[in-house]
């Protein structure tokens, strides 16, 4: 198990890597703590982004209540720093860059090019999620994965709130999956 130390640094590289916020390092943080380190099973790790996805407030959440279940307080202060630590320095010079460069043509180009990115690892975020929840045969896998793609699609596409996709997800899960 890890320590605040390495959770610590394990989320400060994650967290430069997050473009489009912290759920965009969602798959690679289940990849590391799932797959590769097996610190916990996919069962919690899915479990425990359902816990914080739930709660009101930022979805950063999710990084603290990692922190917390692999080492406790000092874990859940060393993942939170290191999540938000490096992206505050990051976000604050690019800031000031980007006010600079406000009307210069390449700065848009750059925010256009990143809008895909984030798209895509919101999407990827999704699918690694909606494929560990399911629990059994290849078919309940594939139920999980296209009712998280169809909420997603549906978000995306502008045509209502996340809140009624959860409730919609998690109605036809139920019904689905019993």
């Amino acid at each position: 198990m890890p320590d605040a130390v390495g959770l610590f640094v394990f989320f400060a590289k994650l967290s430069l890597l997050a473009v489009g916020g912290a759920n965009a390092a969602v798959p690679e943080m289940h990849r590391e703590i799932v797959e590769v380190h097996r610190w916990m099973s996919d069962a919690t790790f899915s479990q425990g982004y359902a816990l914080a996805a739930s709660a009101p407030g930022p979805n950063v959440l999710f990084v603290a209540v990692l922190g917390w279940t692999l080492a406790g307080w000092t874990g859940l202060a060393g993942a939170l720093l290191g999540m938000l630590g490096p992206t505050w320095v990051v976000a604050y010079g690019v800031g000031s860059l980007a006010q600079r460069l406000s009307h210069d043509w390449r700065m848009a180009a750059v925010r256009a090019g990143l809008v895909p990115v984030a798209i895509g690892l919101s999407l990827a975020t999704g699918l690694v999620t909606g494929g560990a929840a399911a629990r059994g045969t290849g078919l309940e896998v594939a139920v999980c994965v296209a009712i998280t793609a169809g909420a997603w699609l549906w978000v995306w596409q502008g045509r209502g709130s996340p809140g009624w996709a959860l409730v919609m997800g998690g109605s036809l899960g139920l019904l689905l999956l019993r």
